[in-house]
């Protein structure tokens, strides 16, 4: 909701600026009035010369007033198509879609970028009187080399990284905590029960190992045995999880916010397997142990 003059912008030195303008609404196909193909957007004024511009997958860039660059999820899930006329709530006029980018969505809703003056139009049907200079956001980035090269001269103005700003947004941060404390927990409940399956097996063999040493077999090798086995069932068992898990994502139909993370999934991958280690390393304690005349008997 944050809504301030254009003019803010002189107020502001970095090495880049660009001026964006934010306000949420619904669209629907021209002439599609029923409630339910209605859709959920948020339209970024930006200007197409601008950093912020996003790259077109498909299709063109806007050029014109009432011209708009949509989220290919819009084309994905609700079919829209380069060239449809799109009904805004609240504006008499209609946009036309003239191209598709991918991965923008604010707050999950698909994003709209448009030019200033389309912003202005639609931002002023949520507020009932428009004024042209009112944007939402100042964003800047600097050369790479020096992250506090931004200057800022105006107290009503607050500086943001990106990271800070994501944490900001309404309802993320209680989200990102509740979903990180049940997949967490999941993860260690899996990971200790993967460990304690592995040390149940091992011991269950505790006649099998008993034979072994009266043949001659030092616990050494034994144990070395053990610990790799273990590793390479455990990491069999996890590959074939992590294929699934892959495979489920490219299934999901595009409706369903999922994306993978190569660097969380192969952290949990590491842990499983760790976990199983140590509990082939609690069971080779107990081989270790082992008396080959009670293990036989």
């Amino acid at each position: 909701m944050s809504m301030f003059p254009k003019e803010y912008q002189d107020d502001v030195e970095s090495n880049e600026t660009a001026i964006l303008g934010l306000t949420s609404n619904r669209v629907s196909l021209e002439g599609e009035n029923d409630e339910d193909q209605k859709v959920n957007v948020t339209f970024f004024g930006i200007d197409e010369e601008e950093f912020i511009m996003p790259k077109v997958i498909e299709g063109d860039a806007f050029s014109d007033s009432n011209e708009v660059i949509a989220d290919i999820s819009l084309k994905e899930e609700e079919e829209f198509e380069i060239g449809d006329e799109i009904d805004v709530a609240g504006v008499d006029s209609t946009v036309t879609i003239t191209g598709f980018t991918e991965d923008s969505k604010f707050n999950v809703a698909p994003v709209l970028y448009s030019n200033h003056e389309t912003y202005q139009t639609i931002r002023a049907s949520g507020f009932g009187e428009r004024e042209d200079n009112i944007i939402s956001a100042i964003v800047v980035r600097d050369d790479g080399e020096n992250t506090g090269s931004v200057e800022i001269n105006n107290d009503d103005l607050e500086k943001y990284s990106i990271d800070e700003f994501i944490l900001e947004l309404p309802g993320y941060r209680a989200q990102l905590l509740t979903f990180g404390l049940m997949i967490g927990f999941l993860v260690l409940i899996a990971a200790m029960i993967i460990g304690i399956f592995i040390y149940v097996l091992t011991i269950q063999k505790s006649s099998m190992f008993g034979v072994m040493k009266a043949q001659g077999i030092s616990s050494k090798y034994i144990s070395k045995s053990v610990v790799g086995q273990t590793f390479i069932l455990t990491a069999f068992g996890v590959g074939i999880g992590l294929a699934f898990t892959v495979a489920t994502g490219f299934l999901l139909p595009p409706g369903v916010p999922y994306q993978d993370n190569i660097l969380f999934l192969a952290g949990i991958t590491l842990l499983l397997i760790l976990f199983a280690v140590i509990g082939a390393f609690f069971s080779v304690r107990a081989v270790v142990k082992i008396d080959p005349l009670e293990a036989i008997d």
